[in-house]
């Protein structure tokens, strides 16, 4: 059994697949720096200072021993609060839009750059029925000369 696992393990597939959730899991830590950081801040600014990640409905009652902000998503989830957090929905929708889109880029980037494999020279028609029955009766007619 671990001769079979060990085999596993050092097929070239199993190392390609760690490296890129390795890659994968950072790239996502970079993109969703990126929207909360940068895009999240720009698209609050024109849309007048929402912060998407703090939108949500209270679905429940807040308990009456809570001394926090009503406004404040992370403290009312702590005091567990039944609620609709809609902004960090939509702050993931916009990093999955990035990353789809980024991927998209380097799969159309790969094709490119991946050489086509070299076409088959086309091979001559062969004969039509009519013409290969015609070459056949003259071979006869040659057979019956000779």
């Amino acid at each position: 059994m671990l001769q079979e696992f060990k085999a596993f393990i050092a097929r070239g597939n199993v190392l390609d697949l760690a490296v890129a959730v390795i890659i994968g899991a950072a790239f996502g830590a970079v993109v969703t720096s990126f929207t909360e950081d940068m895009v999240m801040p720009i698209i609050g600014l024109v849309s007048g200072g929402a912060d998407f990640t703090s939108l949500f409905v209270v679905l429940g009652e807040i308990p009456a021993d809570y001394t926090g902000s009503p406004t404040d998503y992370e403290a009312l989830k702590k005091a567990g609060v039944p609620l609709f957090g809609y902004g960090k929905f939509v702050t993931a929708f916009i990093n999955f839009v990035i990353i789809a889109f980024v991927i998209f880029l380097m799969v159309k980037a790969a094709n490119k750059a991946m050489a086509k494999p070299a076409e088959a020279p086309a091979e001559p028609p062969g004969p039509t029925p009519s013409e290969a029955l015609l070459a056949e009766i003259r071979d006869e007619l040659r057979k019956g000369r000779g």
